[in-house]
């Protein structure tokens, strides 16, 4: 119930907005911060009480209405919803029923077992308060939302890049009792040696790519890249300004700053990172390389949950659970490296890789087919990582994100990889 009760603190906290700010349509792209208030108690009563605990239902009439898959979100704010007096009340009746619930739940099926359905609500609800967060910044008007914390201070990386050695890696869990089924089952794959960047890719570093002329140059862009860059005019991220004088500024809930060059870059999308990689003369990632850079401990050849290790993400680790209303700077989480020396891999922004979103070998679709089965294929690409609006319960190695290559709404950033050399003779072998 720990995990439950933060979600639900976060979930209060940013919906404690006037009614015409809940249930306005800030973006087609996102749904009225109230649909996804009474979404989180429908799901909660789903799984928690009628699977789970076997009860009656609290609002079965409510099942169709915030049902994701019967309702695209640029149409939600044009339903019956419930207004935010009711969302909030239904909220609380189905957590109330909850809590009782626990002392007749049984934790003996694969659904409650470990308490995994109990873990799948709690990352549920925090998916979703993360895509709220997106919202805000979306919309229009004076802040709303303030940081608790100042950021961390860091310092500049050693060096630019780390090379990974090859080796056979597990990829994946079947341990993990919170993992999601698109991150099982655990299996081992050989992994050709790479580098990678230390650290994110910087403002300042993505100033240079513009400066360049980067969103100018079609050569850097893939035909579908280079399509879009032009259909939607993107010239920088998502909330950049430039002023008269070349300064560039960001908007940031509500707030207009200066871009921090030490801080990556956020807002950008799969078609941005990657026509920046290209000019960078490297490539973006995939996502076997970027969970081997997370995971693999070659001197312990096994893999962990963390970069760090075992342990649960704590404040020294990781820019997690919307402590900052923004990534840290780089260098600003030297305790929450890789045993090679890779930075920032949780935590941040969500990092874009190559990698499209596919099944694992092996994989079975529990505890519903519309998590993961239904997303396989098609355009998606697969991101990495979490960000600073992302909770620890939802964020760890073998965690799968995907999206849409044109998205940049989410808090999505990236680093770059590229090949290591093989030496002639050993090439001609």
């Amino acid at each position: 119930m720990r995990d439950l009760a933060r979600a639900r603190a976060r979930t209060a906290a940013l919906t404690d907005l006037d009614t015409d700010d809940l249930t306005a349509q800030h973006s087609p792209l996102m749904s009225p911060l109230v649909w996804d208030l009474a979404h989180i108690a429908n799901q909660e009563e789903r799984w928690l009480l009628r699977e789970a605990a076997g009860l009656d239902a609290e609002r079965r009439d409510l099942d169709e209405l915030y049902d994701a898959f019967r309702h695209p979100r640029a149409t939600r704010s044009g339903l019956p919803l419930l207004d935010p007096e009711q969302a909030r009340q239904y909220a609380d009746d189905v957590r109330a029923r909850v809590s009782e619930s626990l002392e007749r739940c049984r934790f003996d099926t694969a659904l409650t077992r470990d308490g995994f359905v109990y873990s799948m609500i709690a990352q549920h609800e925090q998916q979703h308060d993360e895509t709220m967060l997106a919202t805000h910044q979306l919309r229009s008007g004076p802040p709303v939302l303030f940081a608790p914390d100042a950021p961390r201070t860091g310092r500049p990386a050693e060096t630019d890049e780390i090379t990974v050695p090859a080796g056979e890696v597990e990829i994946g869990t079947s341990t993990d009792p919170s993992a999601l089924d698109n991150e099982r089952p655990a299996h081992r794959v050989h992994v050709p040696a790479f580098r990678i960047d230390t650290v994110p890719v910087t403002n300042g570093r993505y100033l240079e790519f513009i400066a360049d002329g980067g969103y100018d140059r079609p050569e850097l862009w893939s035909d579908a890249g280079w399509e879009h860059r032009v259909r939607a005019g993107l010239e920088a991220p998502l909330f950049w300004t430039r002023e008269h004088d070349g300064t560039w500024w960001r908007r940031r809930f509500g707030v207009t700053v200066p871009v921090q060059p030490d801080e990556p870059v956020v807002h950008v999308c799969f078609h941005e990172a990657d026509a920046y990689a290209r000019w960078a003369g490297r490539r973006l990632p995939t996502e076997i390389e970027w969970e081997t850079a997370a995971r693999w401990n070659p001197g312990e050849q096994r893999s962990t949950r963390y970069p760090w290790g075992d342990i649960e993400p704590g404040p020294e680790h990781a820019n997690l659970g919307q402590r900052h209303l923004g990534p840290a700077v780089v260098g600003a989480y030297p305790a929450g490296a890789s045993p090679l020396g890779v930075q920032q891999l949780i935590g941040d922004v969500w990092e874009w890789t190559s990698s499209g979103f596919e099944p694992y070998p092996g994989f079975r679709a529990f505890p519903y087919r519309e998590y993961s089965e239904v997303f396989f294929g098609g355009d998606y690409r697969v991101l990495r990582g979490g960000s600073f609006g992302t909770d620890p319960v939802a964020c760890r190695g073998t965690f799968r994100n995907w999206d849409h290559p044109i998205r940049r709404q989410i808090f999505s950033g990236f680093r770059c990889a590229r090949d290591v050399p093989v030496p002639p003779d050993v090439a001609d072998v």
